[in-house]
């Protein structure tokens, strides 16, 4: 039984070592961790044998009905955004792995953007429009991007369980939280596009 707890103990402390190497921490967060969670409580209905009716936790209101302002000063809940599908990333100028996955979200942003699909791209550290247009251009995103103030930031977390970045959220047509996508790692990327094409075709 000591040896059991002994090997438990070794392997969480190597988990949360490679995890730090794969997430930006800084800015309004202190620590990342490599960790993707699919939300996906599958409870499932039989309204139709051919596809069946998955029913996914709802959006906690703190995060739905905050207003968040993008680039062109206007602002917008995500309330609002209900009938399309929203993949919410959190993420900084300086965060590595943020612009390791960016041309993945580039991808996908234009290639759903017919079936309701949207990116949002939400900085978490306050950096200036002037800094972010820049940063933009250089890195060629297509997509929406505005800020998370520390308010909507904690309650990401409070959601995730995670600080640090990036992180993404994907919220369904119905406003549902569908997928929780934290850190950078090409698994994580991976999830998270799988997760994507299955939340646009349901």
């Amino acid at each position: 039984m000591k040896v059991f707890l002994q090997n438990i103990a070794l392997f969480v402390i190597l988990t949360l070592a490679f995890s730090a190497l794969t997430g930006c921490s800084g800015g309004n967060n202190t620590s990342v961790n490599n960790t993707e969670t699919t939300t996906s409580n599958n409870t499932t209905t039989s309204t139709s044998p051919a596809k069946p009716k998955i029913n996914y936790p709802p959006a906690p209101s703190a995060i739905m009905q905050a207003d968040v302002k993008l680039l062109d000063d206007t602002t917008f809940k995500l309330q609002d955004k209900k009938g399309k599908v929203i993949l919410v990333n959190l993420w900084a100028t300086w965060c590595g792995p943020c612009i390791k996955e960016m041309p993945h979200l580039v991808a996908m942003h234009e290639k759903y953007k017919d079936k309701q699909f949207e990116v949002i791209g939400l900085n978490t550290d306050g950096e200036t429009k002037a800094q972010i247009d820049k940063f933009a251009a250089d890195q060629k995103l297509n997509y929406p991007l505005g800020w998370a103030d520390g308010k909507l930031v904690s309650e990401f977390i409070k959601v995730t369980r995670l600080q640090g970045i990036p992180q993404s959220l994907l919220f369904n047509r119905e406003g549902q939280l569908t997928g929780m996508f934290v850190g950078g790692s090409p698994e994580t990327i991976i999830k998270m596009k799988e997760t994507v094409e299955k939340i646009v075709n349901e």
